[in-house]
């Protein structure tokens, strides 16, 4: 893995987060917007997953859930 650098510009709000996160977890204030980033992609990744998902049941399943439905 290659770095590469990046300016992050913050107020003080995160600033403040990041100084109390990266004191908690013992970790730099780069890995903690690391980690952030990297968690929300697989969420993000997770969620379209599931969205896929329910496109195919929720048409599979329609007749059975209109039957439930009523």
């Amino acid at each position: 893995m290659t770095d590469v650098a990046m300016t992050l510009r913050t107020d003080e709000e995160l600033d403040a987060a990041l100084e109390a996160l990266s004191t908690r977890e013992g970790i730099s204030k780069q890995e903690v917007v690391r980690r952030a980033v990297l968690e929300r992609a697989e969420r993000s990744s997770l969620r379209a997953e599931v969205d896929a998902t329910l496109d195919v049941e929720l048409v599979r399943f329609a007749d059975a859930l209109e039957r439930l439905g009523r």
